[in-house]
C-alpha cells in the first residue's frame, strides 16, 4: 500500500470517528418520534406540553451550539467532543430512568446540549483534518452518519415495539425490564443512546486534535506530525505555512472579525440558509411522521414502519450525495433537491387536502414522503454542514459555526414545538403548503449569494471572503 492511500485511510479514519457524533445526533433526534405518543398518553401531554416534550431537546442544543465554538476555540475539537459523548451518556441512562417527566425533560436537555455540542464541532474537526479534493465527500460522512442514527432509532422504535407487544400479550410486564420494555417501551428507546454514546466517548482518544487548531495555537510540533499523515511531508509544511500566514494577516483573533464586510455577508448566509433550512419541513417529518402517517388512518405499527423506509431513503440518498457533492457542486445539488421539495410539498398537501375525494391511497402518500426526503437528504441536508464547515476564518471558524448552527437549532426549535399546532390549526395541507413557501427564499439566497466552494482549500475560501469584502469596501 503506498503512501498517498495510507493518508486517505488515516483521514477516513479520523472523519470516521468524528462522525459517531453524527450518528448520536441522529439517533437522539429520531428517536423521540416513536415515543411522543406514549409519552403523551402517560403523562396527559396537551398539544403544547408534547411540543415541550419534543422541543425541550432543542433548547439543550441551542444551548449546546452557543458555548461549544468558543470552547473548541479556546481548549480544542477533541476535549469539547469528549464532552458531547458524556452529555449523550447521561441523557441516554437519564431518560430511561426517569421518574417523571420533569427528570424525563432534564435528560432530554441534556442531551439536547450533547446535539448542539457535536452539531458544530463533528463536522468543524473533519473540515479541518480534510484534503480540498474529498473535503466535501469527508465532511458529507457526517450527514451520513446522522441519517444512519435516524434509520437506527426508527429501527428501534419498531423492533422495541414489536418485542413490547409480545410482552403484553405473554402477560410479562413484572419487574424492572417488563417496566421498561413492556408496558413503558419508550423507556428503552430512549436509553438504547447510552450505547454508542459510551463507544464514541472511547474512540475519541484514539484520534488527535485538530492539526489547523494546534497551529493557530502555536502547537507547531505537534500540528507537523499530523499534518505529515494527512497530506505527505512536503505538502504538510505547505498547508501549514498558508494556516500561519492567513492567521498573521488576521489583525483582529476574536469574533468581531466576523462583521467586516466579507464574513459578515457569510455569516449573513449560513444563518439564514441554516434558519430557512429547517422551516422547509423536513424535521417535522422526522420528529412526528408516525403522526402524520396516523393523521391519514395507519395504525401505529404501520405508521413507525412507513418511518423506518423515511430513514432508509433519507441514509441511502445521503450515500449518493457523498459520492456526488465534490463532482456536481454545492449549489447544483441545492437547485436540483430544493426544486424536487417543493413539488413533493405541495403534492402531500393535495392528498390530505382532497386526497379521499380523489380516492389516493396511503402508497401514493408515502411515495411522495419518501421523494420529498429524497430531495431533502441529496441537497440542503447534504449542503448545510459541508457550507458552515468551511466557509470561516480558521481563528473563529468554532464560534461562527456556532452562531450558524444557534439558527439552524432556533429553526429547528420552533418545528418541534410548533408542529403540533400548525398541523391542529393549519391543517396537515395547510401545513405542508407552508413548508413549500419557505423553499422559494432558500433558493433564492443561494442562487443569488452563495459562491460555489467546491474543490477550493479552507485558506482559499478565506481569502475568497478577504476579496469580496475589500471589493464591497472599494465601491
Amino acid at each position: 500500500m503506498n503512501q498517498h492511500s495510507n493518508q486517505i485511510i488515516y483521514v477516513v479514519w479520523l472523519s470516521i470517528v468524528a462522525s459517531l457524533g453524527g450518528f448520536l445526533f441522529g439517533y437522539d433526534t429520531a428517536v423521540i418520534s416513536g415515543t411522543v405518543d406514549q409519552v403523551s398518553s402517560q403523562f396527559n401531554l396537551s398539544d403544547i406540553t408534547k411540543g415541550w416534550y419534543v422541543g425541550c431537546a432543542l433548547v439543550g442544543s441551542i444551548a449546546g451550539v452557543i458555548i461549544a465554538g468558543s470552547l473548541s476555540d479556546k481548549f480544542g475539537r477533541k476535549i469539547v467532543l469528549l464532552l458531547s459523548a458524556v452529555l449523550f451518556s447521561v441523557s441516554g441512562i437519564g431518560c430511561m430512568i426517569a421518574a417523571d417527566e420533569v427528570q424525563l425533560v432534564i435528560a432530554r436537555i441534556l442531551g439536547g446540549i450533547g446535539i448542539g455540542v457535536a452539531s458544530v464541532v463533528s463536522p468543524l474537526y473533519i473540515a479541518e483534518v480534510s484534503v480540498p479534493s474529498f473535503r466535501g465527500r469527508l465532511v458529507s460522512m457526517y450527514q451520513l452518519a446522522i441519517t444512519i442514527g435516524f434509520l437506527a432509532a426508527y429501527l428501534t422504535n419498531f423492533g422495541l415495539l414489536q418485542y413490547s407487544e409480545k410482552l403484553l400479550a405473554i402477560g410479562a410486564t413484572g419487574g424492572l425490564h417488563g417496566k421498561i420494555f413492556g408496558t413503558e417501551a419508550w423507556r428503552a428507546m430512549l436509553g438504547m443512546e447510552a450505547l454508542p454514546a459510551v463507544l464514541f466517548f472511547m474512540a475519541l482518544f484514539l484520534i488527535p486534535e485538530s492539526p489547523r487548531w494546534l497551529v493557530v495555537n502555536r502547537k507547531e510540533e505537534k500540528a507537523t506530525s499530523i499534518m505529515n499523515k494527512i497530506y505527505g511531508e512536503q505538502e504538510a509544511g505547505v498547508q501549514i505555512n498558508n494556516v500561519k500566514n492567513l492567521v498573521a494577516s488576521e489583525i483582529k483573533s476574536d469574533w468581531h472579525m466576523l462583521l467586516q464586510p466579507g464574513f459578515r455577508m457569510a455569516l449573513f448566509i449560513g444563518v439564514a440558509l441554516a434558519m430557512l433550512g429547517q422551516l422547509m419541513g423536513v424535521n417535522a417529518v422526522l420528529y412526528y411522521g408516525p403522526t402524520i402517517f396516523k393523521e391519514s388512518g395507519l395504525s401505529s405499527g404501520d405508521s413507525l414502519f412507513y418511518q423506518v423506509l423515511v430513514g432508509l431513503v433519507n441514509m441511502l440518498t445521503t450515500v449518493l450525495a457523498l459520492i456526488i457533492i465534490d463532482k456536481v457542486g454545492r449549489k447544483k445539488l441545492v437547485y436540483w433537491g430544493v426544486s424536487g421539495m417543493i413539488i413533493a410539498l405541495i403534492i402531500i398537501g393535495i392528498y390530505f387536502a382532497f386526497g379521499t375525494g380523489l380516492g389516493l391511497s396511503h402508497i401514493f402518500l408515502l411515495v411522495f414522503f419518501l421523494f420529498y426526503i429524497f430531495c431533502c437528504a441529496i441537497s440542503i441536508c447534504a449542503v448545510i454542514f459541508v457550507l458552515l464547515s468551511e466557509m470561516y476564518p480558521v481563528k473563529v471558524r468554532g464560534a461562527a459555526m456556532s452562531i450558524a448552527s444557534l439558527s439552524l437549532w432556533i429553526g429547528t426549535y420552533l418545528i418541534g414545538q410548533l408542529t403540533p399546532v400548525m398541523l391542529t390549526k393549519l391543517t396537515p395541507a395547510g401545513t405542508f403548503w407552508l413548508f413549500a413557501l419557505m423553499c422559494l427564499p432558500y433558493i433564492l439566497i443561494v442562487w443569488k449569494l452563495l459562491p460555489e466552494t467546491t474543490g477550493k482549500s479552507l485558506e482559499e475560501i478565506e481569502e475568497m471572503w478577504i476579496q469580496k469584502g475589500k471589493k464591497k469596501v472599494k465601491n
